[in-house]
């Protein structure tokens, strides 16, 4: 059937509810809600299975408006459908205290389920959630009982599509073939500086059929029975995602700024719309004005989006009794609730001068803690040999085998039940795929590649800092101990970079057993995420019962050697190079100076401490002090004061082997020794 007169009334409503909120707050973007308003109105209020009384059903389908410049789409969408968003808050659009800001906020506001705004993003945390689903269904469905069944729909733009994060997760979301995926292309040859021809001429429905999707195209944006039939074929195609490319006129009905970059990042001005308006037959002296019949129609996501629910939970109940156990861990990875125990699997290491590197120490506590907690999953940039983030015999996460291939790397087959995910060389897509996968919830995910490359990774770690999502993000090679791969690989810089990112925790643990208690400082962490720095190479393990345990990782920075009292001089390291100054001591003893040694991981957790333990560990009254890390400055004066000092890096590293390293840079105990004295002046 063709869209009736409702239909058309409600697709309006959309997009003068959108247009008028960007009108009054003189700032947003009404072209993208106006011109995808048809098949937003098609995907909600036909195919979405969602409940607005209970925006974080665990079975619901998760929508993505990948494009969040477009919000005002999705904030109208969640008010018109009856999730707890105010008209009130429509008219407050990007307001000071508005729960509608100017791109979409997970947790924020009602109905959404992640941050998107940098572009790319959005799309890319849609395989994650897509991902997420896949694995769940896999591992908790049995015969007859499907708890685990939802679709992951998102409304992606030419910006998105351009992007390369999107690239990546496409190009992994095909070879995984995530049937559950659907991606509505807001197909308008539009971007915020001109038409894409300026910079975007490629076939896109080509490169996504070679990415392995399922690919349709839609002539006209406004027709909703083609729009339909689109994703009912995109729903059947369930051994590919799938990209609908819709050809849609931006800023549609407005008349002299329709179909121009004028409608894409500007509000379209009082005469514009209300010429939109008469030209689409609206009340333009109303703002904000909703149709009585259109706002019925609207509401029925309440009652259908109940019944649906219900529906699950019946389905749950009978799981539940015939699979009890499964049923239980299902329902506590859902909850975001650990298990009871769990940190005894916390692994500990005996004081060896050889030790390890902590690297390996992290795959210990990794392994360990995956033992006790199936919601660990995750992989790396195609880096297993060198990071070592296998979760053993944990499978990989792959698409079902075809018949004769290969099975899993890491111990099992290759099916959607595998935790160990292979990224390939796709960082950027790596860290937003994990966002997804914590923001469908059931998941700690992980990733791991070199620390340098934290750098393709940063705008995902932010987002994930932002959203106050557990994503556990490995990092290893932390800097010159790497050796001969030399400067390109060295960081040095990335310390400070990951340090400034805020509701981030930065933890460079100095051997096996600060490592071990990352891991679970990290784990207990959920409400923000964590970025581990490890070493390629080995370190000591250092004696604990000489010095304090490790535990005082929790609080971020600890004494080493509580034994010295009234110290004169304080000795500060993070990583690697917590072994020269425990070295260093003993030395400094000997020429009758009192060194207090201070383990600092992270920098985050001690700051949060009270200000009576900072300066029980680092007294205002010992001004001499001496910090020792391979990074940059940055940041280091507030711990050393102005009296202090520090042996940093202010340039690159070099390529020869690592002890050699170390040495010339003067990451020596004797050249700490040296230092420090000269520091007393003595």
């Amino acid at each position: 059937m063709s869209a009736t007169p409702l239909d058309t009334l409600s697709i309006n409503t959309i997009r003068f509810l959108s247009a008028d909120g960007v009108q009054k707050a003189n700032s947003g973007h009404p072209g993208l809600p106006m011109g995808a308003a048809a098949m937003a109105y098609v995907l909600w209020t036909r195919y979405l299975k969602h409940n607005p009384h209970h925006p974080h059903w665990a079975d619901r389908d998760r929508f993505v408006l990948s494009g969040g410049h477009g919000s005002m789409l999705l904030y109208s969408l969640l008010h018109l459908t009856g999730y707890p968003l105010s008209l009130d808050d429509l008219e407050h659009f990007r307001q000071w205290g508005s729960n509608t800001p100017g791109h979409p906020e997970a947790d924020l506001t009602p109905g959404v389920e992640t941050t998107t705004g940098p572009l790319g993003q959005g799309l890319s945390n849609a395989v994650g959630l897509a991902i997420g689903e896949a694995h769940l269904a896999a591992v908790y469905n049995r015969p007859g009982h499907t708890v685990v069944n939802h679709h992951t729909y998102v409304i992606a733009t030419d910006g998105d599509l351009m992007e390369g994060v999107a690239s990546e997760a496409c190009s992994l979301a095909g070879h995984l073939r995530l049937g559950k995926l659907i991606v509505l292309y807001d197909d308008n040859h539009i971007s915020l500086a001109g038409t894409t021809n300026l910079a975007f001429s490629e076939d896109v429905l080509k490169r996504f059929e070679a990415y392995g999707w399922h690919t349709q195209r839609v002539a006209d944006g406004n027709d909703v029975d083609a729009i339909d039939a689109a994703l009912k074929a995109a729903q059947a195609a369930t051994a590919q995602p799938s990209l609908i490319a819709v050809r849609t006129i931006i800023g549609y009905g407005a008349p002299h700024k329709e179909n121009t970059s004028e409608a894409h990042g500007s509000p379209l001005g009082p005469d514009e719309l209300k010429a939109a308006k008469q030209n689409l037959g609206w009340p333009t002296e109303e703002m904000f004005f909703i149709p009585g019949e259109a706002l019925e129609h609207f509401r029925e996501a309440l009652s259908t989006g109940q019944a649906a629910e219900a529906a699950w939970e019946a389905r749950l109940a009978a799981y539940t009794q015939a699979y009890p156990e499964p049923a239980a861990e299902l329902k506590r990875r859902l909850a975001g609730e650990m298990p009871a125990g769990w940190q005894a699997a916390r692994p500990s290491f005996p004081a060896d001068a050889k030790g390890l590197a902590t690297r390996k120490a992290g795959e210990a506590a990794l392994n360990a803690f995956a033992a006790k907690l199936p919601e660990l999953m995750g992989g790396s940039a195609d880096l297993n040999p060198s990071t070592f983030t296998v979760i053993k015999n944990g499978g990989d996460f792959e698409r079902p085998p075809e018949p004769g291939s290969v099975q899993g790397l890491s111990g099992g087959a290759w099916t959607y039940a595998g935790r160990n995910l292979h990224f390939g060389v796709r960082e950027h897509a790596m860290g937003a795929i994990a966002n997804g996968l914590a923001r469908h919830g059931g998941f700690l995910p992980y990733t791991a590649t070199f620390l340098v490359f934290s750098d393709y990774m940063r705008p995902a770690i932010r987002l994930a800092a932002i959203m106050h999502a557990g994503v556990l993000f490995v990092f290893t090679h932390d800097s010159i101990g790497l050796g001969e791969d030399g400067p390109t690989h060295q960081a040095v810089e990335h310390y400070a970079a990951l340090r400034a990112i805020p509701n981030l925790l930065f933890i460079r643990p100095a051997d096996a057993n600060e490592t071990a208690w990352a891991w679970q400082v990290a784990l207990e962490n959920r409400h923000r995420p964590t970025a581990f720095a490890f070493t390629r190479q080995n370190v000591p393990t250092l004696d604990r019962a000489a010095l304090a345990s490790a535990e005082g990782l929790r609080q971020g920075a600890y004494v080493l050697n509580p034994q010295v009292t009234d110290p004169q001089l304080i000795l500060m390291a993070t990583g690697s190079e917590v072994q020269h100054i425990v070295a260093a001591e003993p030395a400094l003893a000997a020429q009758g100076v009192r060194a207090r040694l201070v383990s600092m991981p992270c920098w985050e957790l001690f700051e949060e401490q009270p200000a009576v333990y900072r300066d029980s560990v680092l007294p205002p009254s010992v001004t001499a002090r001496l910090a020792v890390e391979t990074g940059v400055p940055l940041g280091w004066r507030r711990w050393v004061g102005d009296h202090g000092d520090t042996i940093t890096f202010d340039h690159y590293g070099a390529s020869a082997p690592a002890p050699r390293i170390f040495k010339e840079f003067g990451y020596t105990a004797e050249n700490i020794v040296a230092r420090a004295l000269a520091l007393l002046g003595k």
